[in-house]
């Protein structure tokens, strides 16, 4: 099989295209034909070394991927032969990535594609969409009535935390560049600030003077200081992202006002959070929501500069990978 590996833990030039021995699957895996992978921040990290995690060498890079079956082990019920399906849990923890022609996945790391659904919107989908529903339901907790403020509302895992919060009942509040205004509106954001505002907490603090329940910051354009302002006794901000230097705040009013801060990467999400956030957005799907718009179908062989203008912030749009064109 083809495949996109690293020899070595580094720059995007390691990124290289190789013929590998054919994986041989276990009881409890399922090969599949892998037709799309999608490339991730988190991608060039793990490739970098900057998240370390245990990877094998030569490590098959990438962890996001939609394929169709082609063979199951003894042990696997829930998959057969022909069937579309999706992971969002390879390429790292010791499991080899899925940037390859074929791929060997946990059963238990499958989810079925939806009927109608588009496999590559899919999978360019399914980084931001579970990391928006453990982030939400299992993290935060959030509940119906809670106000909830996005900071980046209009980035790929911004839209995706308003459409989830609003159907659980949440009040959304977000920044963004006011051009963006209209299209987080239309899909659920009752309150939009442009995040170049000088006076961004004092805004939100008259309109909500006793505070916000909740804040994630998507952005790292806010800090971290100004995002504690904006919560409520009690409140809680989310972090998935650095904010702006100095990361420095009030321990004072911090603790006095019981306010908490809570970081969370996916690729410290337990199994049992994967296969229940992945029921989830398989419903939203398969109804047509939560899929990424705008993606840029590149190579296999183009995964090296997908690397690259992903760490410089060159593209904003989704890459996915298909085979074919391998150097």
């Amino acid at each position: 099989m083809k495949a996109a590996v690293i020899k070595h833990i580094g720059s995007p030039e390691n990124v290289v295209i190789e013929t590998l021995p054919d994986p041989e699957i276990s009881s409890n895996e399922v090969l599949i034909e892998v037709r799309g992978v999608a490339v991730n921040h988190v991608d060039t990290f793990i490739r970098s070394g900057k998240y370390q995690t245990p990877i094998p060498l030569p490590f098959i890079i990438g962890r996001d991927a939609v394929g169709k079956v082609i063979d199951v082990g003894k042990k696997v019920s829930k998959f057969k032969a022909g069937d579309w399906v999706w992971t969002n849990s390879m390429g790292y923890e010791g499991r080899q990535g899925v940037t390859s022609t074929l791929a060997a996945v946990p059963e238990e790391r499958l989810f079925r594609v939806p009927e109608n659904c588009d496999p590559l919107r899919l999978v360019a989908s399914v980084h931001s969409a579970a990391t928006a529903t453990i982030l939400l339901k299992d993290v935060l907790n959030l509940s119906g009535e809670s106000t909830l403020l996005i900071e980046g509302g209009a980035g790929h895992l911004g839209k995706k935390l308003i459409q989830i919060a609003c159907d659980l009942g949440a009040h959304v509040l977000t920044t963004s560049r006011p051009d963006s205004f209209g299209e987080l509106r239309s899909i659920g954001s009752q309150e939009c600030y442009s995040y170049h505002t000088d006076d961004l907490v004092q805004l939100i603090q008259q309109k909500h003077p006793h505070g916000i329940d909740f804040v994630i910051d998507t952005s790292g354009k806010v800090s971290l200081q100004s995002n504690l302002d904006c919560l409520t006794v009690n409140g809680v901000l989310g972090i998935i992202t650095a904010p702006i230097p100095p990361a420095a705040f009030s321990v004072q009013s911090f603790y006095t006002q019981n306010k908490q801060i809570k970081g969370f990467v996916i690729s410290l999400a337990t199994i049992s959070q994967l296969q229940s956030a992945g029921e989830q957005i398989n419903r939203y799907f398969g109804q047509g929501k939560l899929l990424e718009n705008n993606i840029l179908i590149k190579h296999f062989s183009d995964a090296s500069w997908a690397h690259s203008v992903l760490e410089r912030n060159e593209e904003k749009r989704k890459i996915v990978l298909v085979p074919g064109d391998e150097q």
